[in-house]
This record gives structure tokens, sequence and C-alpha cells, in this order.
């Protein structure tokens, strides 16, 4: 695997605004409207973080009648934020500001 893909893929994550979209998507899918409310923030803001977590597959889409939702890529994306999630309990007791429980 080239190292552009890597660069690609954890760049689409190193945004807190993309990673907090799939930490709201994680209870499930959701429209922009939804997103924009619940994050409160602009609708346009919210589609184009959706583009870039689009366009790397981390989140999939769907219409439904007049509106879109959006979805965790539930094959990849679940089971790497609870990967992530075990991480932090096993690993980060103390050591970093990141996991919100340290420093």
């Amino acid at each position: 695997m080239k190292n552009s893909t890597y660069h690609f893929f954890f760049g689409s994550l190193s945004n807190s605004f993309r990673v907090n979209i799939l930490l709201v998507l994680k209870d499930g899918e959701k429209s922009v409207k939804e997103l924009s409310k619940k994050l409160k923030t602009e609708q346009s803001k919210v589609s184009h973080a959706l583009a870039v977590l689009k366009k790397c597959n981390l989140v999939k889409s769907r219409r439904k009648g007049k509106n879109v939702l959006y979805s965790l890529n539930k094959k990849t994306v679940i089971p790497l934020l609870n990967l992530i999630d075990k991480h932090a309990k096993l690993f980060c007791k103390g050591c970093c500001a990141f996991c919100g429980r340290c420093a």
C-alpha cells in the first residue's frame, strides 16, 4: 500500500470536527440537517466534512425521499472506533490530554 493512502486516511481523521461527525453517526444514520443541529454548526460545514469522509469511504450515504442519510461504514469504521476505545482504556491512563481522562 502506498504511503499516500495512509496520509489520506489519517488526514481525514486529523480534523476534530470530522471525528465528531463520526462519533455522532456511531449512534445511527442522520441527515445533514440532523448532524448540523446536533453539532451546532452550519449545514454547509457539515456537508463539506461529509464529502471528505465519504471520499475515504468512512461514511456511506443513501437517499430516503428528498433526504440523504449518512451512516458509518460498519465493516471497518465501527471496529476501528471500538479499537480506539479499547486502546484508550488500556493505555491512556494519565499519559496524555487526548482521551479526556488524563492531564
